[in-house]
């Protein structure tokens, strides 16, 4: 285990600009999810902070120097950003693992990737383009603007909380909106890193990119009702997604979520088995099952399902728990206490509803590689896909298996859910792989792969797994509006009050 200094260390926020303590001087400490230990400490902000952050990203977008940039000029700026994340990525790595818990195979893995996301939309920010529109009015010009929505808020999560904080922030500034992230309280310190050793020596404007750190009740609500706040982009759990969502339509706020999952990861009886197993195991344990897509019901045809959860076990048993520090770690703690309260929950609720654990099924000791919020990694089999097991999100390394029959029947089960972020198919007929993809409602479907994604290609989820698309070019979207021009080049308009007569015309 690495050398963890026992000296609190004490983060500002920023603001306009500025590093700064709360308005009221309140502190809360952060925890690592390994020891259980406070390692930092993170300022408590309440609405005076929220109203200053706003106040400064609405100037800014307003007056400021940021829309008398071009395009190219932001384009420019984003690829500034992106140099920086590739100079400091490793530490800022490091720090994601001290906050979430999660691997540092997974989080370097994020964060040298994540620059590609400020390239891409660097190249978009000139190529924000309006038209020029024929009408039925020979006498009119008509053209069409696309414009920044304005203040934008990120509330971000506490799984990937950089990588998903710059799936939203560089469509929106390459957009040339302004913005304000409020960090899950349980994650702040990586995202204030990040402002420090990226955004602040950007060369980005006073006020365009804001923080404010605190509790979701104290700082988030007031952020999402603020009157200067255009647009609302939120990723977590789904019941919080629904709150913000209806407080944001209360002002007709632009509301985009990347909510719940509870994919189907389906295995046909002509897969490659072995990159099956790897890809079941990839897809729930590798991120200790907190990610949004993980692979958390298998389904698996009935002609193969014995000889695979025997291979899956045997492939599941052998994952090294420990320090997520390690590059040989495999799987590491539950970030938070609810957290990993709400997985042990789950495994007692799908034991009494009659699903057969195979593996794991509770907390993992110190002789087992744990620490304090460990979970090893646990297979259910037996599930039926009306068990709470299968339909309800446990954000955890718990995986259900469910037999499937037939094409039809896989179907069935993987579209009778109220989410539909992604899914997993596993084949070797092309025939199969593009009617699965077809036929399954979910937003992304990956053939022969699972959890793979890239800034070019959209992310979200169909029913209750959110609203809009991050990634790709339609996410710029997002965070865009149109205005419509009319010229008239024709004669004035004249009175429309005075009728015309023959005598007079």
């Amino acid at each position: 285990m690495q050398d963890r200094p026992t000296k609190l260390k004490e983060y500002k926020t920023y603001i306009d600009g500025k590093w700064c303590d709360a308005a009221s001087g309140k502190k809360f400490q952060t925890f690592d999810p390994y020891t259980g230990e406070p390692w930092a400490l993170i300022p408590e902000c309440d609405k005076a902070d929220v109203d200053r952050a706003c106040e400064a990203a609405w100037r800014a977008f307003d007056k400021g120097q940021w829309p008398a940039m071009t395009q190219t000029a932001r384009g420019k700026v984003l690829r500034r950003i992106a140099a920086l994340i590739e100079q400091h990525a490793e530490h800022l790595a490091q720090i994601e693992v001290r906050d979430n818990g999660k691997l540092i195979s997974e989080m370097a893995a994020q964060t040298k990737y994540m620059p590609e996301w400020f390239y891409y939309y660097s190249g978009l920010a000139d190529k924000i383009q309006g038209a020029v529109v024929p009408v039925d009015r020979p006498d009119h010009f008509n053209y069409i603007l696309r414009e920044p929505v304005g203040v934008c808020a990120f509330i971000t999560p506490w799984n990937s909380p950089l990588m998903l904080t710059s799936w939203k922030l560089a469509p929106a500034l390459a957009a040339g909106c302004t913005v304000v992230i409020k960090p899950s309280e349980f994650t702040s310190a990586s995202l204030l890193e990040f402002m420090e050793l990226v955004i602040d020596k950007a060369g980005i404007p006073p006020g365009v990119v804001n923080v404010v750190t605190g509790y979701g009740a104290v700082t988030g609500e007031p952020l999402v009702t603020h009157p200067r706040v255009a647009k609302v982009a939120f990723t977590g759990g789904t019941a919080t997604g629904a709150r913000v969502n209806e407080l944001a339509a209360r002002t007709f706020k632009k509301v985009s979520l990347e909510l719940g999952g509870k994919s189907p990861n389906i295995v046909f009886d002509d897969c490659i088995l072995d990159d099956a197993v790897s890809g079941a195991v990839s897809g729930i344990f590798a991120a200790t099952g907190q990610t949004c897509i993980a692979g958390s019901r298998l389904l698996l045809q009935e002609s193969i399902h014995d000889r695979f959860v025997e291979k899956l076990v045997a492939m599941a048993k052998t994952a090294r728990l420990g320090d997520p520090s390690k590059p040989e770690t495999q799987v590491g703690p539950v970030t938070t206490p609810p957290q990993y309260q709400k997985v042990l929950s789950y495994i007692d609720i799908a034991k009494g509803e009659g699903a057969k654990c195979v593996l794991g099924g509770g907390p993992a000791t110190k002789d087992e590689g744990g620490g304090k919020y460990f979970v090893k990694p646990t297979i259910f089999t037996g599930v039926d896909n009306k068990m709470r097991i299968a339909q309800e999100e446990v954000f955890g390394p718990v995986l259900s298996i469910i037999k499937f029959r037939d094409e039809e029947h896989a179907i069935e089960i993987a579209n009778d859910i109220a989410y539909g972020l992604a899914a997993g198919v596993w084949t070797q007929s092309v025939k199969r792989a593009h009617t699965m993809a077809a036929r399954l409602r979910a937003g992304t479907v990956w053939v022969n792969t699972y959890r793979a994604v890239s800034m070019t290609m959209p992310f979200g989820g169909y029913k209750a797994s959110g609203l809009g698309r991050e990634n790709g070019a339609e996410a710029i979207d997002a965070y865009l509006q149109s205005k419509s021009v009319w010229i008239n080049n024709g004669p004035g308009g004249g009175n429309p009050f005075i009728m015309k007569t023959a005598s007079s015309s």
